[in-house]
């Protein structure tokens, strides 16, 4: 069975199509690019999938769960247990330090401020961040809050990570450390990825491309099929 399993998935924004009977299935561990047009639905199967949108009809199963009809909070606490997500710009909360951003989603779930921090800083340590740990989000370049923003994703050991184009606002160097982190964290815990991207090198570091148009998706294959 796989881990998380769309069927027939159709969403419209008033009288626009943005899925039109997508369909896709991510197995544990596996590592997912997703590319297409602007326009073609990939954030919107992202969000989809994430629990974030609620499709118009379809199924999106994960873990042998329905998402859909599931409530808002119900959905979010799904989320918040066995799901990350990395956005375009990080969306940490500017007013917290990078460590407490990281720490936000394993003291939710019960873990101990002591035992957040530690996990927070190692990761942050890590990723390379750890003289800035201390600095407010809002204080920090965009390099370094989309690291935080990866670590926050794995901090609480999820079984899947979606990230909808972490790459695109950064420059080279920055992208290259955010990809291999994401990549790297993932496939040491065994978390599956989910990468909305626009950048054939981003893809080529994942599994499998998935390629959209029109709603639907037109192409499953492996990345260097």
């Amino acid at each position: 069975m796989s881990l998380v399993a769309a069927h027939d998935l159709r969403l419209s924004y008033g009288d626009t199509p943005a899925l039109d009977g997508c369909s896709l299935s991510v197995e544990a561990g596996e590592r997912v690019a997703m590319m297409g047009p602007s326009g073609s639905g990939k954030s919107t199967l992202l969000h989809c999938l994430a629990g974030v949108l609620r499709p118009d009809a379809g199924t999106v199963m994960f873990d042998g769960v329905d998402v859909v009809p599931l409530s808002e909070s119900r959905r979010s606490r799904l989320r918040l247990e066995r799901m990350g997500v990395v956005f375009q710009f990080g969306d940490l909360v500017p007013e917290l330090s990078l460590a407490e951003n990281v720490m936000l989603p394993a003291q939710l779930l019960g873990m101990s401020s002591a035992r957040a921090r530690s996990r927070a800083l190692a990761l942050l340590d890590e990723l390379g961040v750890a003289d800035v740990a201390h600095r407010r989000a809002g204080t920090v370049s965009g390099g370094q809050a989309q690291r935080a923003a990866v670590a926050r994703a794995i901090v609480h050991e999820p079984a899947v990570v979606y990230a909808d184009e972490p790459t695109g606002s950064l420059d080279t160097v920055n992208a290259e450390l955010v990809l291999d982190a994401l990549v790297d964290l993932t496939g040491r815990s065994g978390a599956a990825l989910v990468v909305v991207t626009h950048d054939h090198q981003v893809a080529a570091h994942l599994d499998r491309l998935v390629t959209m148009r029109d709603g639907r998706v037109t192409q499953p294959a492996g990345v260097g099929a």
